[in-house]
């Protein structure tokens, strides 16, 4: 898989991960989430390499409670559907590369990641 980067533009956390930590060089494709969802392939890559659908979703989600999510007991399929149907459900920013995946932006992990596109020259 393509190295690719999902994210939403409207985002400030998003666009300042883009532009001072990873800087992706044009290798990585850049992936607007609300202009263009997320394909069935491309989540089952990401859940391969995170382990679950849960790790890639997001509780912050203002729909997560506009819906009483909080209130349900969530199943991997529950997290998969909802995944798949609404954008603002992943954890973003999402790194995926051929053999890992980056989400969210806890410092550790956007660390990681930037570390991760340094080491196989993906940046600018």
């Amino acid at each position: 898989m393509h190295p690719t980067i999902f994210y939403l533009s409207t985002c400030s956390t998003c666009k300042r991960i883009l532009q001072l930590d990873w800087r992706p060089g044009p290798e990585v494709a850049l992936r607007d989430i609300k202009a263009q969802g997320l394909t069935a392939e491309e989540l089952d890559a990401m859940v391969a390499l995170a382990g679950s659908h849960e790790a890639l979703f997001s509780r912050r989600a203002q729909a997560f409670r506009k819906r009483s999510l909080h209130e349900q007991e969530l199943t991997e399929a529950d997290y998969r559907k909802l995944l798949m149907e609404e954008y603002t459900f992943l954890k973003r920013p999402v790194l995926l590369l051929e053999d890992a995946v980056f989400v969210g932006n806890a410092p550790k992990t956007v660390e990681a990641g930037r570390q991760a596109l340094q080491e196989r020259n993906l940046q600018r």
